[in-house]
């Protein structure tokens, strides 16, 4: 990918080598956003937003905004990022929120205290944390599910049902958007949710033609990672400070970056 930046937007000049008439296209008259893994980072979320609707300020009339999931975890601030999407959202955008797998792992466990020492090593800590929610000493089941009640009582109630509500994946034009990635050689309407929230290297080491360009997340690049059959945007927000947005238009593509 040979890209400039300026001002936060990074501009692709080159990375689908195809003739222009075969090149991937969205829907006409409209500019579709997608947005990497937030994990936390109100903060980054709130300025992502700011640029984004500076940016649409010229968009068609159609704007659309497609998040890859992974609102929670890691960061320290799960709760404000869900608060934000939900009483601050991008008023005249379709919004499309798509499940991570860190969304999957919060549900199970409300559904089963049991995974919580899986999903305290991939960062639900943090999450209790921003919910008011301490961790219930011991490691033993009992402990957990205690804590697991705590954390049902303290979750709102329309916090819970945008978790419950999330999509699996989202399309526009010649592009399919999904938290993780698909499985090669499985039909796009016949993938399962495990693939679609999981997947790495069965999906990222594929260099064979997919039904649509896969715009994803849940893999971390230090830039947005550009194929001919995929586009990476999990740029390790809760680390680095980058959240990433695609934005695709007619033929185009750019990024806006914190």
């Amino acid at each position: 990918m040979i890209g400039t930046r300026d001002g936060g937007v990074r501009r692709l000049m080159s990375g689908w080598r195809r003739s222009r008439s075969s090149e991937p296209t969205v829907p006409a008259d409209s500019r579709i956003y997608a947005i990497g893994d937030i994990h936390g980072r109100a903060d980054l979320l709130a300025v992502l937003h700011r640029m984004i609707r500076a940016d649409a300020e010229q968009a068609p009339a159609r704007r659309v905004v497609v998040y890859l999931g992974d609102y929670v975890d890691r960061g320290l601030r799960s709760r404000e990022v869900i608060d934000l999407l939900l009483s601050a959202p991008l008023d005249g955008f379709d919004r499309i929120h798509l499940k991570g797998n860190h969304e999957g792992a919060l549900l199970e466990f409300l559904h089963d205290g049991r995974i919580g020492p899986v999903w305290m090593r991939v960062g639900g800590d943090a999450t209790l944390a921003s919910y008011g929610v301490p961790r219930v000493a011991g490691v033993d089941a009992a402990a957990f599910e205690e804590t697991r009640q705590r954390f049902a009582e303290a979750l709102p109630e329309d916090h819970a049902r945008f978790l419950r509500r999330l999509a699996l994946w989202h399309e526009e034009g010649d592009y399919r958007f999904v938290h993780a990635g698909v499985r090669p050689g499985v039909p796009l309407d016949g993938q399962s949710e495990e693939d679609l929230l999981w997947i790495r290297d069965d999906f990222l080491l594929h260099r064979g033609r997919l039904e649509r360009v896969i715009v994803h997340g849940h893999t971390i690049t230090d830039e947005p990672d550009v194929q001919l059959n995929r586009i990476g945007i999990d740029t390790g927000a809760f680390a680095t400070g980058r959240l990433t947005c695609l934005v695709l238009e007619g033929t185009e593509r750019r990024f806006l970056m914190t």
